[in-house]
């Protein structure tokens, strides 16, 4: 009898991600507490991948996957080489979020299932003598190797296997033809909807109508939870470090840090203030359009004020649109995440105060496509610097921020996290360029790898 089975991803998200962008377990921006993919054996022989050209295409129409995707298609990838059926992603409902959204409502399921037929074989759903299917957890960033040598042994016995708490369990460094799947997954495969792609895409049409055609776009990480986690201090007085301490409970087995120490190491976001007088010192007048993402702020309107003044041309999703026309969107937070992302991809620059999961992807991607720039701060240098801000006159600030900004302004051949997929595609891009990479001629930051915020919360979340 041929063996088979099915693979379902579902995302659990909490308290730390209800303010983070993209929302639910397989959708843009917000980084996923608990998700399970469920694999099986495939009756059909082993499925080779389609060929990738050297210099990948792009197509319009594609989705703008971010941090949900990155799950999703680690789910894909982990399917191949199982030779494994994947059942279309179930997304969770229970959590924090309350979103009741479906994969379907957010991603064209035909599509998908169409555009990776020649790589992973899907289906919309378990078949019902595999309804309840064992349970198993992988460590973090586990290598091909282990799939094949700890999980498929017990897929051919059951039939059936869902992989619990799958965020990052997949390693960066994979073989050339699993990392262009991974692009594929990620950039052709997940493909929005026609009305969010349609609201997203009539956003972007406005900004670039009332700014005459270019604008930047500003995703800013300033959420409660995150600060909270963070262990930094942001001038708020005793009344900023009771609430955060009180937020900061929930992780009962979190370290008291240094707040010093994390502003030197890079961990601390920078505030809506501080990113406004970043790009003031880059060059960007007070006649810029600025179109920013974000969650609920820490501090509300009063915290926005600072970056409002220097940039009065300030916009949201909901600035932007009626009441009505977000009626279907606004109660789902995946599907206004969904928007923000595809506003940020069309931006002429897009700009991050931090380095987590949605800017990662929004970064590749904006590589992927040919190269739209990205400016990310130099945390750990400009953490300090800020603090300095009275002691020297504008033109010396600004002069001193653009040299320590050198190497994180988005330059072609800049480099960041190298070894991360999904922040720097170019095994997927253009053979010539993955090349340069082995010389070691990527200029830029001497780090391999970025802090990422999303990925240590996930560290140490507590199970749901």
């Amino acid at each position: 009898m041929d063996p088979r089975g099915a693979a379902r991803a579902t995302t659990h998200s909490s308290p730390r991600s209800q303010r983070r962008a993209p929302a639910p377990a397989i959708t843009f921006g917000v980084p996923s507490s608990q998700t399970t993919t469920t694999v099986a054996t495939s009756p059909v022989a082993t499925i080779r991948p389609r060929p990738t050209p050297p210099m990948a295409s792009y197509s319009s129409k594609q989705a703008e996957g971010s941090t949900s995707s990155e799950l999703i298609t680690d789910a894909v990838v982990v399917a191949r080489i199982l030779n494994a059926t994947l059942v279309v992603p179930s997304l969770d409902h229970t959590s924090f979020w309350k979103d009741n959204s479906n994969f379907s409502d957010i991603f064209d399921i035909d599509w998908f299932i169409a555009t990776l037929a020649q790589d992973v074989r899907i289906v919309k759903e378990l078949p019902t003598r595999l309804k309840n299917p064992i349970s198993l957890r992988v460590p973090r960033k586990s290598t091909p190797h282990y799939y094949q040598k700890s999980v498929l042994p017990t897929l051919v016995r059951k039939n059936a296997v869902r992989l619990t708490k799958f965020d990052y369990r997949l390693a960066n460094n994979l073989s050339t033809d699993l990392q262009k799947l991974r692009c594929r997954v990620n950039y052709d495969a997940l493909q929005f909807t026609g009305p969010i792609e349609g609201m997203g895409r009539t956003l972007v049409q406005r900004m670039k109508s009332m700014s005459g055609g270019r604008f930047i776009a500003l995703h800013l990480r300033y959420e409660p939870d995150m600060l909270a986690f963070s262990g930094c201090y942001y001038g708020g007085g005793d009344r900023e470090v009771r609430e955060l301490a009180s937020i900061r409970k929930r992780w009962k087995n979190l370290r008291v840090r240094s707040p010093e120490r994390e502003r030197r190491n890079g961990k601390c976001p920078l505030t809506p203030m501080e990113v406004g007088l970043m790009l003031r010192a880059l060059g960007f007048s007070n006649e810029t359009y600025l179109y920013v993402a974000s969650g609920d702020i820490y501090g509300g309107e009063s915290t926005l004020a600072p970056l409002r003044a220097l940039f009065p041309h300030f916009f949201t999703k909901e600035s932007l649109a009626s009441d009505k026309e977000m009626e279907q969107f606004s109660r789902y937070s995946s599907r206004m995440a969904a928007i923000d992302y595809i506003v940020c991809n069309q931006s002429d620059v897009f700009v991050t105060n931090n380095n987590g999961n949605m800017a990662r992807i929004l970064a590749g991607h904006r590589r992927y496509a040919g190269h739209k720039r990205t400016i990310r701060p130099n945390a750990k240098k400009l953490g300090s610097f800020f603090g300095l801000r009275q002691e020297m006159g504008w033109e010396q600030f600004a002069a001193k921020l653009r040299s320590l900004q050198k190497g994180f302004m988005g330059d072609p051949m800049e480099r960041s996290s190298r070894r991360d997929i999904f922040e720097n595609p170019r095994v997927c891009i253009c053979d010539k360029t993955h090349e340069v990479e082995e010389r070691g001629e990527w200029m830029g930051d001497e780090e391999d790898e970025l802090f990422n915020i999303d990925e240590v919360l996930l560290e140490h979340e507590p199970d749901e």
